[in-house]
């Protein structure tokens, strides 16, 4: 598999995903790296229409959560390590924010190493940025228990269509040798050029009657308003599941 030609796939064939294929490139995902081996994440595997149903209004009923045979919610999971250590006569010390990002991290190091996996065996994958935003609802959905928060989200199947690839910044943009190199204004008119550029960039800006490509960010699709009340929607979660008092 060549990582340079992948694409996000949105549209799905009917062609089932097999248990045994679904349980090899889980098998192959838990080689992921994690914190001190602890593996403090879970995943749920979704096939039921009915549950795909339910999730949908999580992810704003984007049509891919009904329509791919199989949708993966990744969790970050301290309840199974946890019980382990009561069980063993060991004091659990993970009610807290540091223990919460560790595992997040591990969460999406699992979740993107099943990612790969899935597209080298010929599967299509799409990330979901939703998941965050209405943790809440997923949570009661999936019956989350205590210290177990749904971070990512995956619709998986086979292709049913070949789209043209995104978009990526230059490697300039990203890559910073040594020390952190902070961008000029002529640096990022430099980085940005390119996706300014492109058609469907100059027709977002149109459409949402803006001047610039920024703010179809800033005032559309991710907008302060919006960020603040997921971020408090995220605390509220974090507080309930036990990460945060």
């Amino acid at each position: 598999m060549d990582l340079n030609n992948r694409r996000t796939i949105r549209k799905y064939t009917e062609q089932a995903i097999s248990d045994e294929l679904l349980q090899q490139l889980m098998e192959q995902a838990c080689r992921a790296s994690n914190t001190g081996n602890m593996q403090t994440y879970s995943v749920v595997v979704t096939r039921d229409n009915a549950q795909k149903e339910a999730l949908s209004p999580a992810h704003f009923n984007q049509p891919m959560i009904r329509q791919a045979p199989v949708v993966l919610t990744f969790c970050a999971d301290y309840n199974r390590f946890t019980k382990w250590c009561v069980c063993r006569q060991a004091e659990p010390g993970y009610e807290n924010f540091q223990s919460f990002i560790g595992a997040a991290i591990d969460v999406v190091a699992f979740a993107q190493t099943f990612a790969v996996a899935a597209e080298a065996a010929g599967l299509g994958i799409c990330y979901l940025g939703t998941t965050t935003y209405n943790a809440d609802k997923i949570i009661e959905t999936l019956r989350l228990p205590r210290l177990v928060v749904p971070l990512v989200t995956l619709t998986v199947g086979y292709p049913a269509e070949m789209p043209e690839q995104p978009d990526r910044l230059p490697l300039d943009a990203i890559m910073h040798q040594e020390y952190y190199h902070e961008a000029t204004p002529e640096d990022i008119d430099s980085y940005y050029a390119y996706k300014e550029s492109l058609p469907e960039m100059k027709q977002f800006i149109a459409e949402n009657n803006k001047q610039t490509l920024a703010q179809v960010f800033t005032d559309v699709r991710y907008t302060k308003n919006n960020n603040e009340h997921f971020s408090k929607v995220l605390l509220d979660v974090l507080t309930k599941q036990g990460f945060l008092s």
